[in-house]
């Protein structure tokens, strides 16, 4: 199919792409519920040489803040975020878009597990593969587990085992499709399956690890007694938060599945949301240069200049899909974090560096708590970026003082790395 509608550049595509996110855009320093509102989802990842990776959006939209107040929102007794998965990773979303899952979560419990898997399960395949085994080999067990969170709740994965029987690490791998990694005790799989159906959610976190509690008990009546949408409502309403976030993409960017989007859906019912929202106006097929999938513009996203200065988290919603961000800023990623230390290229905890509309170099960094330290191992500049380290020197302070660390040391020893030493 040939793509239809006006050609927008290279260079449109991105600025629109930088503006709907919140970069370049009027705000109130610290305004954290701003930031969330121009990010839509802030996915969560448990890597900490730096720092949690969902308060690193945040901060790249609004500067100084103190992540405690991020912290109130998620977890607070008045809480204004949710955890669910999105994709098949997990995210803060805002409490306003809880009904919108109900449709996922029912369709997770309608599941029959020894059957073909519904297209709206989006379950982490050791939830999957885990339902699979428990369903033949312990009937009844997951509703033991719920009973236990009822009874004695909030508890954490490791506490709701309902006979307290745990697998040793000598033992084999009941599933090794899954992984070692992934391969969860029989409590984990169940009680991630309960908070797939929505019947537990997570209460709070302790030193990261989850804590699930039922969520009556936890979230606010006001939003579990919402009016539910249907299906194809919520599917719509996804996908229109989804062209916000996004400003400009194609179909698989607005609703793909594989940690491409927001929300997935499966293809063809991707394909009808779209075309529903194109006949109302609401998203504007057109062609962006290089793109031959058809790609369509959120009928209020506007082009216009963005002078931007931030560090992005490898998870922020601007650049985690990598082929996209290849597109718009001509940027090739990966995440090197579980690429073995020989074969690194640009460092293990890689930030790409923002200034004005163009990801200009990739930055290693770490937070060196004892010694109170903002270390710079490694520092790529971009072919051809324009000269960034005074900028980047004063966007290395500000990170700093914002994580409470004294000092800043570059170990790194590019030229760039150097001058970036010198400025500091």
């Amino acid at each position: 199919m040939v793509a239809v509608g006006d050609e927008v550049s290279t260079e449109v595509a991105r600025r629109i792409a930088l503006s709907v996110q919140g970069f370049g855009a009027p705000h109130q320093p610290g305004d954290v519920r701003w930031a969330i509102r121009q990010a839509a989802v802030l996915q969560l990842d448990s890597v900490n040489v730096l720092c949690r990776s969902h308060y690193l959006p945040v901060y790249a939209r609004v500067g100084n803040y103190p992540r405690a107040a991020l912290d109130e929102l998620s977890w607070g007794a008045e809480r204004e975020l949710f955890e669910y998965f999105w994709g098949h990773k997990a995210a803060l979303i805002p409490l306003a878009n809880y009904p919108l899952m109900r449709w996922r979560m029912r369709a997770a419990e309608r599941q029959v597990w020894d059957e073909e898997l519904s297209p709206d399960v989006t379950a982490p395949w050791s939830v999957v593969a885990g339902m699979r085994r428990l369903t033949a080999e312990r009937p009844g067990y997951v509703d033991q587990v719920l009973q236990l969170v009822t009874d004695q709740g909030p508890l954490t994965a490791g506490d709701a085992s309902p006979d307290g029987v745990r697998r040793k690490r000598s033992d084999p791998d009941p599933d090794p499709t899954t992984g070692t990694m992934w391969n969860w005790q029989d409590a984990k799989i169940a009680i991630e399956y309960l908070f797939c159906t929505g019947q537990v959610t997570i209460a709070g976190r302790r030193h990261f690890e989850r804590i699930y509690d039922l969520t009556e008990r936890v979230l606010p009546a006001g939003v579990l007694a919402a009016p539910e949408p249907t299906a194809a409502e919520a599917r719509r309403e996804l996908v229109r938060i989804a062209a916000r976030g996004l400003g400009i993409g194609t179909l698989r960017e607005l609703c793909g599945g594989t940690g491409q989007a927001h929300f997935p859906l499966p293809a063809a019912t991707g394909r009808e949301v779209i075309g529903e929202l194109v006949d109302a106006g609401e998203l504007v097929p057109v062609r962006v240069e290089g793109v031959k999938q058809q790609s369509y513009r959120w009928h209020e996203a506007q082009d216009r200049p963005v002078d931007a200065c931030a560090l992005l988290s490898p998870f922020d919603p601007l650049i985690w899909n990598r082929d996209r961000a290849q597109r718009l800023f001509d940027f090739f990623y990966r995440i090197s974090i579980y690429t073995p230390a020989p074969q690194r290229v640009h460092g293990y905890y890689v930030l790409p560096f923002l200034l004005g509309d163009r990801l200009v170099a990739r930055v290693d960094l770490k937070a060196d708590r004892p010694e109170s330290t903002l270390v710079v191992p490694t520092l790529t500049p971009e072919p051809g970026a324009a000269d960034f380290v005074e900028p980047l020197a004063a966007e290395l302070r500000q990170l700093a003082a914002w994580l409470g660390l004294e000092h800043i040391r570059v170990t790194a020893t590019s030229p760039a790395a150097k001058a970036l030493a010198r400025s500091l």
